[in-house]
C-alpha cells in the first residue's frame, strides 16, 4: 500500500522538478519550486513521525533522529550553493543522496523523500548523470517497498521505474520546449533589434530628406525674392549714382524705388523664414490682386524699359488653396526676374486662367528668345541660372506641368500648368 501512495508523488515531484529547473525566472515555477521543498519537509517528517510510532525505543532510533536532522539540514544549504552543477554543488548533492540512502537502508519508509531528490538531480546533473542518479533512487525505491510488503507484488517492481521513465521524458520534453521558447525569445529580441534599427535609420533618412526639402525651399525663396530684389537695388542704386549730378530729382526717384524695394523684401524675408504666404498674398485680394501689384510694381521700377500687364481669364469655382497660390506668385515673381535680366524685352504679360479643375499662369515676353534644350533649361555656370529650374520645381510639387515655348529673336512664353484638388482644401 505504501507503494501505491507513494509512486505518484515520484511522477508528480519529477514534473515539478522539470518546470523548476527549466524555467527558473517563471514566478509560477518559483512558487512551485517552493512547494516541492516544502513537500520534503513533510515527508521527511512524516517518515521520521512513522518510524518512531511503529519503532518505539529500538537503539538504531537515535541514529535515525541524527540523519533525519543532517538530512534537513543539508538540504537547507542547497539554494545557498547556487542550481549549477559546480563541484561544491555536486558534492553536496552527493552528500545528500548519501544521508538518505543510508536512511532509507536504516527504515525504508524514508523511501518517499526521493522525490525532492528527484527535482534535484534532474534540475543539476547532465542529463547522462541524472539519469544515472534517477535509476539508483528509484532502485532504492523498489528495494525500499519491497521490504516494507508482506509479499512479493509485481507493481512494487514494476511500477517505481515506470513512473521514473515517464517523469524523465517529461522533464526532457519541458527541457527541450525551454530551449525552444529561449531560442524564440532570441530570434524576437534580434527581430525587435533589427525592427529599432531600421526606424532609426529611417528617422535619420526622414531628417535628411526634410532638411534637403527646406534647403531647397529656402533656396527658391531667396533666389526669388531676396536675390532678385537685390539685383534691382543694385541697378537703381548704379543708375542713381550715374545720374545724381546731372539730374538728382532722377537719382532720388531711383532710391526711393531702391528703398521700397529694400522694404518688400524685409518683409518677404521675416514672411518665407516663418514658411508664410508672399507678402503680396497676406495683404488680402487673393492671387488675381497679387499679380496686378506684381505686374504694376515691376513696371514701376523698370522706369519705362519694361511694362507688365495681368490678365485674368475665367472664374474658380472655388478659392485656390493657399500652397497654389504662393506657389504660382512666385513663379510669376521669378519669371518676371528672368524678362527683366536676360530677356532685353520692352513688355511682358501675366495671364492666369481658371479652367476648373486645373489653374494655368502664362508669363510671355517679346524678348530676345533663346533655344530650348530637350531635356530642359541647364543652369550656367556660377551663381546665375536658378530661376528655370526653381520654377520647375515648383511646378512639380504642385504636381503640375511647365512648358516652355520660345526660339532666337521671337520671346518666350512660360506657361505653368497645376492641377486643382477635387475637395476644397482647408486654410493653412
Amino acid at each position: 500500500m505504501e507503494h501505491r501512495s507513494g509512486s505518484p508523488e515520484v511522477a508528480e515531484g519529477s514534473g515539478i522538478s522539470g518546470i523548476s529547473g527549466i524555467s527558473g525566472s517563471d514566478p509560477d515555477a518559483r512558487w512551485l519550486a517552493l512547494l516541492m521543498h516544502a513537500a520534503f519537509f513533510l515527508l521527511l517528517g512524516a517518515s521520521l513521525t512513522r518510524f518512531l510510532m511503529r519503532h518505539p525505543g529500538e537503539a538504531r532510533t537515535p541514529w535515525i533522529i541524527a540523519l533525519s536532522i543532517t538530512l534537513a539540514v543539508l538540504y537547507l544549504l542547497g539554494p545557498v550553493l547556487g542550481s549549477r552543477p559546480t563541484p561544491r554543488r555536486l558534492t553536496w548533492l552527493g552528500v545528500l543522496v548519501l544521508v538518505w540512502m543510508v536512511l532509507v537502508v536504516l527504515a525504508p519508509s524514508f523511501a518517499w523523500c526521493a522525490v525532492p531528490l528527484f527535482y534535484t538531480g534532474l534540475r543539476i546533473l547532465p542529463p547522462r548523470a541524472a539519469l544515472a542518479l534517477v535509476a539508483l533512487l528509484t532502485a532504492f525505491v523498489v528495494a525500499a517497498q519491497l521490504r516494507l510488503a508482506t509479499g512479493f507484488d509485481p507493481n512494487l517492481v514494476l511500477a517505481p521505474p515506470a513512473v521514473a521513465a515517464v517523469a524523465t521524458a517529461v522533464f526532457v520534453h519541458m527541457q527541450r520546449q525551454a530551449v525552444r521558447q529561449r531560442e524564440l525569445a532570441a530570434r524576437q529580441r534580434e527581430l525587435i533589434d533589427d525592427l529599432l534599427r531600421t526606424r532609426r535609420e529611417l528617422a535619420a533618412t526622414e531628417r535628411r530628406e526634410g532638411t534637403l526639402a527646406e534647403r531647397q525651399r529656402l533656396s527658391m525663396e531667396i533666389h526669388d525674392t531676396l536675390a532678385q530684389g537685390l539685383s534691382s537695388q543694385q541697378m537703381l542704386l548704379q543708375a542713381a549714382d550715374r545720374t545724381w549730378t546731372a539730374d538728382p530729382d532722377a537719382a532720388r526717384r531711383h532710391v526711393r524705388t531702391a528703398t521700397g524695394i529694400a522694404e518688400r523684401n524685409l518683409a518677404e524675408a521675416r514672411r518665407f523664414v516663418h514658411d508664410l504666404a508672399p507678402a503680396d498674398l497676406a495683404e488680402g485680394g487673393g492671387l488675381e490682386a497679387a499679380l496686378h501689384a506684381l505686374a504694376a510694381r515691376e513696371s514701376a521700377q523698370a522706369a519705362g524699359a519694361l511694362t507688365v500687364h495681368c490678365h485674368v481669364e475665367g472664374i474658380p469655382h472655388a478659392p485656390l488653396p493657399d500652397r497654389v497660390q504662393s506657389a504660382l506668385l512666385r513663379i510669376a515673381q521669378g519669371a518676371l526676374a528672368n524678362v527683366r535680366e536676360h530677356s532685353g524685352a520692352s513688355a511682358a504679360g501675366l495671364t492666369l486662367t481658371h479652367l476648373g479643375d486645373r489653374v494655368v499662369l502664362d508669363v510671355g515676353d517679346n524678348g530676345r528668345g533663346f533655344t530650348v534644350e530637350p531635356g530642359g533649361p541647364r543652369p550656367t555656370a556660377g551663381v546665375r541660372g536658378h530661376g528655370l529650374p526653381a520654377i520647375r520645381a515648383r511646378v512639380h510639387q504642385l504636381g503640375g506641368t511647365l512648358t516652355i515655348e520660345s526660339a532666337p529673336g521671337e520671346g518666350t512664353v512660360l506657361s505653368a500648368e497645376v492641377p486643382l484638388p477635387t475637395t476644397p482644401e482647408e486654410p493653412a
